[in-house]
């Protein structure tokens, strides 16, 4: 049992959240890529990856030997307290924190 001064560690976002936003930032990544910026198995990833193009947001093109996605941005989150919202407006929101425009 851990000690009562050390916090469990726990996010905001879930894994299908944090793969993602890692994809949404570069589209080209590699499995072994994702699975090492979210911190999960690349069998993890791969299941996630299953899910998101299943539930029709991401579609998966084969160029070569490597994969390419493509993010429905339009798509509804899926919990019902928030299918009011779209997936661009987490994605717009955690990528321009990160790389915050000049003017």
């Amino acid at each position: 049992m851990k000690p009562e001064s050390e916090p469990r560690k726990w996010t905001f976002l879930t894994n299908h959240a944090h793969v993602l936003l890692s994809i949404a930032e570069n589209p080209e990544l590699r499995m072994r890529e994702i699975a090492h910026r979210v911190g999960i198995t690349e069998h993890a990833v791969q299941r996630v990856i299953d899910d998101l193009a299943a539930g029709g947001y991401l579609e998966i093109t084969r160029e070569g030997r490597r994969n390419r996605y493509r993010i429905a941005e339009h798509r509804p989150l899926r919990h019902p307290n928030e299918q009011h919202c779209e997936i661009n407006a987490i994605v717009d929101t955690v990528l321009a924190s990160r790389h915050p425009t000049t003017s």
